[in-house]
């Protein structure tokens, strides 16, 4: 028998054995029936899956489930036909989801996901960066997109830019 840390609801006293253990019928929690060290009166408790998803609070504010499947799509489409290889993308993926495991809040904005992994992107090809960037911030015209080019060049050439985090 194992003996744990649940206190007891009758006397409160913190250690008891666990007499029997099983699966419920619907296999989303178990069923313990324990036994108190001091009292002896014997209780059930249950354990659950925590299934809170982890969320991504979009742009205008509404929060989503996060999928690793849309970030390796919005990564596929900017990396096409750039020597990227499918391990690299997997990193990518994996490094957004451990940003938002990480976070205490269990949610990430999309800013701070797109920020990092343009920041991933711009160190790894300079084009997959702008393609992603342009879908990302959503250019409205040529200028913005001849902006963010120029960002570009003068981070490439070592000047400081408006972007540049002092």
């Amino acid at each position: 028998m194992k003996i744990s840390q649940m206190k007891c609801p009758y006397c409160g006293f913190a250690q008891d054995r666990v007499i029997d253990s099983r699966e419920s019928r619907e296999a989303d929690s178990i069923r313990r029936r324990r036994e108190c060290e001091r009292c002896n009166r014997r209780f059930t408790t249950y354990e659950r899956i925590d299934e809170i998803p982890y969320m991504v609070v979009k742009k205008d504010g509404r929060r989503e489930k996060f999928e690793r499947q849309k970030v390796l799509s919005g990564l596929l489409h900017a990396c096409e036909k750039r020597p990227i290889s499918a391990a690299k993308l997997e990193e990518l993926v994996t490094e957004a989801e451990t940003f938002v495991t990480e976070s205490g809040e269990r949610e990430r904005t999309t800013t701070e996901i797109g920020e990092m992994l343009m920041d991933r992107l711009r160190a790894l090809d300079t084009v997959a960066y702008i393609r992603y960037a342009s879908v990302y911030r959503d250019f409205k015209d040529v200028r913005e997109f001849k902006e963010e080019l120029e960002q570009l060049l003068m981070q490439h050439s070592g000047k400081p830019t408006k972007r540049t985090k002092a």
